[in-house]
C-alpha cells in the first residue's frame, strides 16, 4: 500500500531524509518514532504530496505518486500536526465544507459528516464553534475530516498530540478498526509511550535514516533482547525449581521463594507455551505466568545507543 525506495529530502544544505526504503502492508499500522528532527515530519509530507523528494519513488497503493499524484492521493488521508482549522466555522459545517472539497456525491455528504463524527466522538459538540474546542477536540476534528472521504491509506503526523487518556485509548480503537479494514495507517511520533500497544510494526529514525523497521518482536529478536519471565505457583513445590532450571529456553533462573521465580527468556511465545506445560504436568499449580517484554522506549534507546556508537 505505501511503498518508497531511495526516497530523500533536501533542505538547502540540510538533508531531512536519506535513502528511505519503505513498506507498509495493507491492514498495518506502522508508527514512525524519533527524535525530532529525525525526518519524521519530512517523510510523512512527501508522501502526502505537500513537498516534493529531492530524488526516489513513492508508491501508494501501487500508483506512482510523482508520475500520477491525483490517482495516487485519491484515497488518502492526510492529518498535519496542527492541522488548519477555521474557527469561524461550526464543527459540523467545517466537516461539510471538505465533504464537498473532496467530491463526496451530495446524496451521502451528510451522512459521512455525522459517522465520522460519531466515530471521533464529536456529536455532542456538532453545533459548536472550533473556537470553543480544546486541543484534544481540535485533534479530534482533524481526524474525523481525514476520514471524510473513506481513505485506504492514513498518514497521521503526531495525531495523539493534546489527547488526554481517553482520547488516546479512542484513537487506538479507530485505528484498530480501520487498520481490520484494510486501511495502511503511518503514524509519526516522538513521544514513545503513545505508540505501544497501537502500532503492529514501527521504523526508528535517525538523523533522516531508518536505523530500524519492523515488526515489535522482529526488532527485538534482532537486537538479542530477552524477556522477564515471572512466574508463580499456589503452593510451594519442588518441581517449580526443577523444571526451570532444566529448561533450554531459560537463563539466570532466580527463585524468589519456593513458589515464586523469575528468569531470563531465550525462546519465544511457542517455547514459553511449552514451559508452561511441562509444568503443569509435573504437578505444579501454576497460578501466575507472564513474559515481560521490552517496550518500544527500551528498543529505542537501544537503537540510538548504537547509532551513536
Amino acid at each position: 500500500m505505501i511503498c518508497t525506495r531511495s526516497l530523500r529530502v533536501d533542505y538547502d544544505d540540510v538533508t531531512a531524509v536519506r535513502d528511505l526504503d519503505l513498506d507498509i502492508a495493507s491492514g498495518e499500522i506502522y508508527g514512525l518514532i524519533g527524535p525530532n528532527g529525525a525526518g519524521k515530519t519530512s517523510t510523512i509530507r512527501a508522501l502526502a504530496g505537500v513537498l516534493e523528494p529531492t530524488y526516489g519513488d513513492i508508491r501508494l497503493a501501487g500508483v506512482d505518486a510523482l508520475e500520477h499524484p491525483e490517482e495516487a492521493h485519491r484515497r488518502l488521508g492526510y492529518m498535519p500536526d496542527f492541522a488548519p482549522l477555521y474557527d469561524d466555522l461550526k464543527v459540523w459545517e467545517y466537516l461539510s465544507v471538505f465533504a464537498t472539497a473532496y467530491a463526496l456525491p451530495r446524496p451521502i455528504r451528510s451522512e459521512r459528516v455525522e459517522h465520522c463524527l460519531g466515530v471521533t466522538g464529536l456529536r455532542e459538540k456538532r453545533d459548536a464553534f472550533i473556537r470553543e474546542l480544546s486541543r484534544g477536540m481540535r485533534q479530534r476534528l482533524a481526524l474525523a475530516k481525514t476520514l471524510l472521504h473513506e481513505p485506504n491509506i492514513l498518514l497521521l503526523d503526531e495525531p495523539a498530540s493534546g489527547l488526554d487518556p481517553i482520547g488516546r485509548v479512542e484513537l487506538r480503537r479507530i485505528l484498530g478498526e480501520l487498520a481490520r479494514a484494510g486501511a495502511a495507517v503511518l503514524i509519526s511520533s516522538h513521544i514513545l509511550t503513545e505508540m505501544s500497544g497501537l502500532c503492529t510494526s514501527i521504523g526508528i529514525m535517525e538523523r533522516g535514516r531508518l536505523a530500524a523497521s519492523g515488526r515489535v518482536e522482529e526488532i527485538l529478536k534482532k537486537l538479542g533482547s530477552r524477556g522477564v519471565l515471572h512466574v508463580r505457583a499456589a503452593s510451594p513445590h519442588p518441581a517449580l525449581a526443577e523444571v526451570l532450571n532444566a529448561s533450554e529456553m531459560l537463563s539466570q533462573v532466580e527463585m524468589k521463594d519456593e513458589q515464586t521465580a523469575t528468569a531470563l527468556v531465550l525462546g519465544g511465545e511457542a517455547d514459553a507455551a511449552r514451559l508452561l506445560a511441562q509444568l503443569v504436568a509435573a504437578g505444579v499449580a501454576v497460578v501466575s505466568f507472564h513474559v515481560e517484554s521490552e517496550d518500544i522506549e527500551e528498543i529505542f534507546l537501544k537503537i540510538g545507543a548504537r547509532e551513536v556508537s
